[in-house]
């Protein structure tokens, strides 16, 4: 196979593989598919990417020896694209998408190191790579080449509210990690009694994350019990230090404990309106695979 820069002649085989991609191992519907393929890979959207210094774009074709292995294209056949951009300073590669004909010969180990060196190579200071939620196969693709997971958000894509998972290359996690912690305690948890600076009106107490509610009372919070939101994570918080008893979610944004759940389980913060919608695999129907 060959990579290079796509042109405009490749956009109507782009949009086809996306949708075939994304058909074979994403958990959502074909109306998401069909609107993500057409807001991300549409011939406007396309365009625009092809003229835009910020953002990477390769793509995969095959050659005379992967058509003949797979079929299913013959040669000069766009069979993958990777999809990045620049921004504050840092690469996010954001797409990795392989006909599915074409799998299990390299077409996405090429693009996606392609990708993060083309993003590299822009002087950024670190690469991160995202894959949505609803992606079946992405997560453990990235964990192979030393990305780690280091966030999730709520994001809009289509017109769709949906989960995105965030990777960093390990040896950057590490260091941010570093960075983080400095001399006096972890900027997470602070030093003993003092407002934490990741975790806004919070203080460490007995080595444990507080939170103080409106009539004064301590709730403990729960920094690994998240569930994704618009601008930023909720969290479990409890009124017992054994975390136990649930008092409420934590908005990660604002520092609020005043947030509502609603019976379809969507969390909303009253403060700053972060919003947690449920996770597309809850709402997705698997009769569609």
């Amino acid at each position: 196979m060959q990579l290079r820069e796509p042109s405009d002649d490749d956009a109507a085989r782009i949009r086809e593989l996306t949708e075939s991609a994304m058909t074979t191992s994403y958990a959502l519907s074909p109306q998401q598919i069909e609107n993500i393929a057409e807001t991300t890979f549409g011939e406007e959207p396309l365009s625009e990417a092809f003229d835009d210094d910020g953002t990477v774009l390769v793509v995969a074709e095959a050659d005379a020896e992967t058509s003949d292995e797979a079929g299913g294209g013959g040669e000069g056949t766009v069979i993958g694209v990777a999809v990045g951009e620049v921004e504050d300073g840092k690469g996010v590669l954001r797409w990795v998408l392989v006909d599915p004909e074409q799998r299990g010969r390299g077409a996405g180990a090429e693009l996606f190191e392609n990708g993060v060196e083309r993003l590299r190579d822009r002087d950024v200071e670190r690469v991160e790579a995202t894959a949505l939620e609803a992606n079946t196969e992405g997560h453990q693709f990235f964990e192979e080449f030393g990305f780690v997971r280091v966030d999730e958000r709520q994001i809009e894509v289509g017109g769709e509210s949906l989960v995105e998972y965030v990777y960093s290359d390990e040896s950057n996690a590490e260091q941010s990690e570093a960075a983080e912690s400095g001399d006096g305690g972890t900027a997470e948890t602070g030093a003993e009694g003092e407002e934490t600076t990741d975790f806004p009106n919070t203080e460490t107490r007995d080595g444990e994350l507080t939170a103080t509610t409106e009539d004064g009372d301590r709730v403990y919070v729960a920094r690994e019990e998240t569930e994704s939101g618009t601008e930023s994570s909720f969290f479990v918080a409890y009124s017992d230090e054994a975390y136990e008893e649930q008092y409420g979610y934590y908005c990660g944004n604002c520092g609020s404990l005043d947030t509502a759940v609603d019976d379809v389980g969507r969390i909303e913060c009253s403060e700053c309106g972060n919003v947690h919608a449920t996770r597309s695999s809850e709402e997705y129907d698997d009769s569609y695979l």
